[in-house]
């Protein structure tokens, strides 16, 4: 039986970034830029891959600076075009969401209740069906795009919540929420259920659950039964954990190289990658490996 088109991507961009303050101050950590394109991008356009219809951004009253990256913004494209910058007025207008082809609904979460609240607080403007979940300091690159790769298994698959999973170091496990899988079908994980955090010697498996989720629409209503838990705070996860006896879960294994550009060394990670890719940047990284290794004390 194949499941219905998944039509709505939720993006929770509340946060506040503080563990890249100050640069976050002014600028939200959505809008940081892995060279010169936004983690937001990134996210919005493996959405568009994703055939996704509906772009619900769960944003806070301090962050007006991403809707207007996501916006098609008429006046600078005509300012530039004044200018004879052609170029770059057409890749900002194709990096904006055009209205045309995609919704787009911004709403506010005014409280840092967790995730799972993030995620509730779009639950009015979702399309029925499946909704899927990107977090965008959750950077993927590579294949045809990890959402992309998700919503063909769901629409083909036997699990009514799909979350994206990768094996991790031992000593990264409690960091993660882990899976515990019963079964393996090709890239499907197929999992009896998932532990929050678990020490290395609790833990199930090593299969952690990064920041891309394809989630049954009964979602919503097994958050709207959810109490608060550490902080008040209110978790997909447990969520998730919910209504695995009704709907199943199933982690998927994504092609794709996966960077937790929530963090400063995942950050680099994911600029020096995307620099090693591009031939623009190969004499500044040849320059800085030289020295380095001009630099490097010699072996005993």
């Amino acid at each position: 039986m194949k499941n219905d088109p998944v039509r709505t991507a939720i993006f929770p961009v509340a946060g506040l970034g503080t563990r890249f303050l100050p640069a976050t101050k002014a600028t939200p950590k959505e809008l940081l830029p892995v060279i010169d394109t936004p983690l937001i991008q990134y996210a919005i356009d493996e959405a568009r891959a994703a055939g996704i219809e509906r772009m619900v951004f769960v944003s806070h009253p301090s962050k007006g600076s991403i809707e207007r990256h996501v916006r098609h913004d008429a006046d600078l494209s005509r300012m530039l075009r004044s200018k004879g910058k052609n170029g770059v007025a057409r890749t900002l207008e194709a990096a904006c969401l055009n209205e045309g082809e995609h919704e787009v609904v911004f709403v506010m979460q005014d409280e840092p209740l967790g995730l799972g609240h993030a995620v509730n607080c779009a639950a009015p403007h979702a399309l029925p069906g499946a909704v899927a979940v990107i977090l965008p300091d959750d950077l993927i690159l590579g294949g045809r795009g990890c959402l992309a790769e998700m919503v063909d298994a769901y629409e083909h698959g036997k699990a009514g919540h799909l979350v994206a999973a990768m094996e991790v170091a031992p000593d990264a496990v409690s960091s993660y929420g882990i899976l515990a899988p019963r079964s393996i079908e090709g890239p499907m994980i197929f999992a009896s259920g998932m532990v929050e955090k678990p020490a290395i010697d609790a833990a199930p498996s090593r299969q952690a659950v990064v920041g891309r989720y394809v989630l049954d629409g009964s979602i919503f209503a097994d958050l709207d039964a959810l109490t608060p838990g550490a902080g008040g705070e209110y978790q997909l996860t447990d969520a998730i954990a919910a209504g695995i006896g009704r709907v199943g879960l199933a982690g998927y294994a994504f092609s794709g190289k996966r960077f937790d550009c929530g963090s400063k060394t995942g950050m680099l990670a994911a600029i020096l990658h995307v620099a090693r890719s591009n031939p623009d940047y190969a004499d500044v990284l040849e320059e800085f490996c030289s020295l380095q290794a001009a630099t490097a004390p010699a072996a005993a």
